[in-house]
Formats: structure tokens, C-alpha cells, sequence
């Protein structure tokens, strides 16, 4: 690459390195926001379904059995959506395919609240899931490629708990709208929002530098943004996103390339234990606390307190991950999810309703911090070329482990009611305590 001249020119212009080491201008602040608020209306639809289930089964006379169906068509849809958008944002950008998802599943939500049957819930559930699915790793991708090198991490991680954050809001809205307006006005909330921001999105988004810097028919676009992120490149010649690998663009074979299998491999069996563990939580939590014994809005508090906790637990995951790298700060995030969920065995879900509630915030701190934490790996480990691709394919591969939890879930309620559905917690997490000790692309401690 040839270096800047006195007149700060270059023939070549490196997008990566500039970012990596550049400022953090006004720009990538609004993109990082922008994703951000893309992810929490992407956590309020994809568990607006966990909050609507009790009541539904109440008012249709229906059971478990029949509502694992409709949770289970939403999470294959998710996995479709993760696997093929990201092939797609590393074809075609970040912006197009995250604008389009987050209609998808807006409009799908919406129409949730027109549903006679479960049956159709089930169909539209699919839809809604597509979109869903496609969201989270393009915003991530998004995010990942506007941020300097020093603040990455942290961005990523802050970005990803945006989805429990839209969780927790999704049950605060539930609190307030299903007593009073039902399940059908609170879908239709849910789905009108992320179609509002979608046309903000059409004017607002910018597309990613480094896929710019791989398209030379947009250098003038990339040209123009980099310009408005502090960057003298009024005379350079070519971008370069300052990456020199043959990986056909997208290619779910090349994260099997270079020495990145056995990470790969890992890495998806950490994201289906974390995914069966969470969806587990998302899905069925409060039917299992209704089902125990409490009121329904007393359950409902139950899924808001696992992810208010894993709000909080994301930013103490990332400020250690930060300081220390990813390995044992994740390793042990991994144990206490799994120490948690069995510690909640000691305390009846009924004599103390509050502790139990405090105690699944806790556990939520650990698990869903977790899970913020292997998407921000993902973007480390997997270089521009196949960085969506690579990020969507684990999530894709845990979304398996998240469809199972659709039945797994129903299945532990009701052969051991609370003590079997927090083993099903509990264990998964082991299993993801070992499999993280095998990564070895961790992110390396700063300096």
C-alpha cells in the first residue's frame, strides 16, 4: 500500500486500517445507534411470543404441546433468515439486508394480531422468524465494520444487548397492554414500530466502509463517507479494506479454510447450548412460572428480570473481555450460568416467588451475556470477506439448538415441572463451558 504523501494523498487508501486507527467520529456513532435501536426492535418482536402465550392458551383453550409448533416454525425461520442473510450482506451489503428484515418482520408481527388459529400464528410466526433471524447479524456486521479497533469489542457486545434489552421492553409493554387490550393490540405494537423505523433506516443508514471498499462501481460513495469520518482522501486512487485472502466472498466452506474448522466448529456448539439454554428461557419461562402456580403478571416479570439481567451482565462481560481477552472471563460466565440455573432448584418458585425472580435475573447476567459475547468472537475470529457469513452461520447452527428448546422446553415443564427445566438450563451451559475452552482464536487481552 503506498503511505500517505506530504500532501496527504495516497495511491492506495487502506478502509481497515483508517477505522482501526482513526477517531470515532459523529458517523459511526450514528451508525453504531442505528443498529442498536435495530437490534432492541429486534429483541421486542422475536420474544413477544414467550410474553402472549398464556394468555393465548387461556382464551383459545389450547395446550403446550400445540403452541410448540408455532415457537418452533418462528426459530427455523430465524435459522433460514441468519444463514441466508449473511451469505447476502457479504453479496449485496449490510444496509439492504438489514433494512428489508427488519419489514419482514414488522409486517409479520403486525399480522400475528390477525390470527384466528394457531395454525396461522405458526405460518406467520415463519415469516416473522426470516426477519428476525436476518437482522441481528447484519446490524453486527454493521457495527463491527464502523468501529475503531480499541472500541470493538465493547460496541459489539453493547450493540448484541440491545436483544434482551428490546426482551425487557417487549415485557414492560406486555405488563401494561395485555391486561387491558390484549394479545392482538400488543402484536399490533410491535409489528407497527420496526415498519416505522424502516423507512428511517432508507434515509439514515449508511453502508458499510470495508464492503464499499470492495466495490469499486461505489468508491465515490465510499469516498464521500469516509470524508465525512475525518478521513483526507479527496486524491486517493483505490480502497482497499487491507485484507489479502482468495476466500470466494460469502463461501460458508472458507470458515472451514486457513485453520478456522476446529474454532468453527466450537463455536457452533457453543452458540446451540447458549441458544437452547435462552430460547428455552424466551419461549417457555413464563408458562413455566404460570404453570407452577403464580398470576401471570407476576410470570411475566419473571422473563423481564432474565433480561434485564443480561443487560447488565453483557456490559460486565464486555468491560472484563475488555481487560482480561474473551477466554476466561467467558469460560467463567459459562460456569455461573450454569451454577445459577441449579441453585434456582433450592428455592420454590411459590414460598418465594421474589428470590426466584432475582435468582433468574442473576442467572440471566451470566447466560444471555454469554451469547452477546460469542457473536462479538465471531466478528474477531472472521476476517471481512466472510465476517457476516461467518457470524450468521453460528447463529444459524445455534438456532437448532433454539428450535429444539421450542419442544424441549414444553417437554421438561411437563414431565418436572420447574426442576427439569432448570437442569435443561443448567446443563447446556456446561457443555458451552467446555466448548469455549477449546476456542483458540480468542480475543487477546489488551494491553
Amino acid at each position: 500500500m503506498t503511505e500517505s504523501t506530504a500532501s496527504g494523498t495516497r495511491a492506495n487508501f487502506d478502509v481497515t486500517r483508517a477505522i482501526d486507527d482513526g477517531g470515532f467520529t459523529t458517523v459511526q456513532k450514528l451508525a453504531y445507534l442505528y443498529a442498536a435501536l435495530a437490534i432492541v426492535l429486534d429483541g421486542f418482536d422475536g420474544q413477544m411470543i414467550g410474553y402472549a402465550i398464556p394468555m393465548i392458551m387461556q382464551e383459545w383453550g389450547v395446550t403446550r404441546g400445540a403452541f410448540s409448533v408455532a415457537v418452533a416454525t418462528g426459530l427455523v425461520g430465524m435459522a433460514i433468515g441468519s444463514l441466508g442473510a449473511g451469505m447476502l450482506a457479504d453479496r449485496i451489503g449490510r444496509k439492504p439486508v438489514l433494512v428489508a428484515s427488519i419489514f419482514l418482520f414488522g409486517s409479520s408481527t403486525l399480522l400475528i394480531g390477525t390470527a384466528p388459529d394457531v395454525t396461522t400464528i405458526a405460518v406467520i410466526r415463519f415469516f416473522a422468524g426470516l426477519g428476525i433471524g436476518a437482522a441481528l447479524p447484519a446490524a453486527i456486521t454493521l457495527t463491527a465494520e464502523f468501529i475503531p479497533g480499541r472500541y470493538r469489542t465493547m460496541a459489539v457486545i453493547t450493540a448484541i444487548v440491545c436483544y434482551p434489552l428490546g426482551g425487557m421492553l417487549a415485557g414492560l409493554v406486555a405488563a401494561q397492554v395485555l391486561p387491558v387490550q390484549g394479545w392482538r393490540s400488543f402484536f399490533f405494537i410491535g409489528g407497527a414500530l420496526p415498519i416505522a423505523y424502516g423507512l428511517l433506516m432508507i434515509l439514515l443508514l449508511r453502508e458499510s466502509p470495508k464492503f464499499l471498499a470492495r466495490q469499486s462501481v461505489r468508491w465515490e460513495e465510499l469516498r464521500s463517507l469516509m470524508a465525512r469520518m475525518a478521513h483526507e482522501v479527496a486524491h486517493v486512487k483505490e480502497f482497499s479494506d487491507g485484507i489479502v485472502e482468495a476466500a470466494r466472498r460469502g463461501s460458508v466452506a472458507e470458515l472451514f479454510r486457513s485453520g478456522r474448522a476446529p474454532d468453527t466448529l466450537w463455536l457452533w456448539v457453543c452458540f446451540f447450548m447458549t441458544q437452547l439454554s435462552i430460547y428455552t428461557a424466551f419461549s417457555w419461562l413464563p408458562t413455566m412460572l404460570t404453570t407452577e402456580g403464580l398470576q401471570p403478571a407476576m410470570a411475566g416479570m419473571g422473563l423481564t428480570a432474565y433480561n434485564f439481567g443480561g443487560v447488565i451482565g453483557a456490559v460486565l462481560c464486555a468491560l472484563a473481555i475488555n481487560r482480561f481477552g474473551s477466554r476466561w472471563p467467558m469460560i467463567f460466565w459459562a460456569a455461573m450460568s450454569a451454577a445459577t440455573a441449579f441453585g434456582l432448584k433450592l428455592v420454590s418458585v411459590t414460598g418465594s416467588p421474589e428470590v426466584f425472580l432475582w435468582g433468574l435475573g442473576l442467572h440471566g447476567l451470566f447466560v444471555t451475556a454469554l451469547q452477546c459475547a460469542l457473536t462479538a468472537l465471531c466478528a474477531h475470529i472472521y476476517p471481512t470477506l466472510i465476517r457476516t457469513t461467518g457470524t450468521a452461520s453460528a447463529i444459524a447452527f445455534g438456532r437448532t439448538g433454539a428450535i429444539l428448546s421450542s419442544f424441549a422446553g414444553a417437554a421438561m415443564i411437563t414431565a418436572g415441572g420447574a426442576s427439569a427445566y432448570l437442569n435443561l438450563l443448567g446443563g447446556s451451559m456446561i457443555v458451552t463451558a467446555l466448548g469455549l475452552a477449546m476456542v483458540r482464536g480468542h480475543i487477546g487481552r489488551k494491553q
